[in-house]
């Protein structure tokens, strides 16, 4: 047993006020539960101020197939630079990321660090994290069915949005829907089954980060965790439907330029060490 003190601060909600918190680590390749038995609870991640989302994430509620709860996600417009600086440094980690993390990049991170948190604070096997500018299919039943039949300790099963993206050893078949071991995990973090042992991990390797969440994910080196995705995800990315990303933000043509250069450069750097290390 391990004990994580988690410090009050108004940046970080998903660490309030603890006079610590029990990690419990189950040894990898046993099971707590047979995976039908799972205890699984949806968390939806919204940005309160983000009105005209909420029918979306109301539509979420209803739709996902375990019980749900939303998540309050970090607003980066009340991060202050010294809350900041207590959970972002530029390279931490190899290959180095080449960009400088956005503050909206940043909340978002620590919004999913509040959902892993979660996890981790009620008990449950494992979360349904979704974020809110999803919707899904009449596929993804069949995804979430195969995604809780490799549910074990340990287990992040991703369930993509951009289709061919990804490839490696199918570890499953569940009627329409594969579940793969990709050879390099793909981008994206709009939805996630999460074991609460992943979440622990997850956790323990992001008290510091220095690039997006859906990157350091692509990192088993860092995490210790070997994703597996879902292939079809059955869900989609609408954020443009919703009024656009809360993340994102505007950039000059010379910032745009420096991204085309370094965005392949730093995927390659990846894909060489995601090969190295599966």
């Amino acid at each position: 047993m391990q004990t994580y003190q988690f410090g009050p601060s108004p940046a970080m909600p998903l660490e309030r006020i603890h006079t610590g918190l029990e990690l419990d680590h189950a040894p990898l390749g046993t099971t707590r539960h047979q995976p039908d038995e799972a205890n699984i609870r949806g968390f939806i991640i919204h940005l309160d101020r983000a009105r005209d989302r909420l029918p979306q994430v109301e539509r979420l509620t209803a739709m996902l197939p375990v019980a749900s709860e939303v998540i309050s996600a970090v607003d980066a417009g009340t991060l202050s630079g010294a809350e900041i600086d207590q959970v972002y440094r530029r390279h931490l980690h190899s290959p180095p990321y080449p960009f400088e993390m956005s503050i909206g990049e940043i909340a978002c991170f620590l919004s999913h660090r509040k959902a892993w948190a979660e996890i981790v604070e009620q008990g449950v096997d494992a979360g349904l994290v979704f974020e809110d500018d999803v919707e899904i299919d009449a596929s993804f039943h069949a995804a979430f069915a195969a995604a809780r039949a490799c549910l074990t300790p340990g287990a992040f099963i991703r369930f993509p949005f951009r289709m061919g993206k990804e490839h490696g050893e199918c570890v499953l078949t569940h009627g329409q829907a594969r579940v793969i071991r990709p050879g390099r995990v793909g981008l994206g973090m709009v939805a996630q089954l999460v074991s609460r042992d992943a979440a622990i991990r997850l956790l323990e390797a992001t008290a510091l980060f220095d690039r997006p969440v859906d990157t350091i994910v692509q990192m088993r080196w860092v995490t210790r965790l070997s994703p597996l995705a879902v292939m079809p995800g059955g869900v989609h990315e609408v954020s443009a439907q919703l009024g656009g990303s809360t993340i994102k933000g505007r950039k000059t043509a010379v910032e745009k330029l420096s991204r085309e250069i370094l965005r392949p450069l730093y995927r390659a750097r990846i894909a060489m060490r995601s090969r190295r290390s599966s």
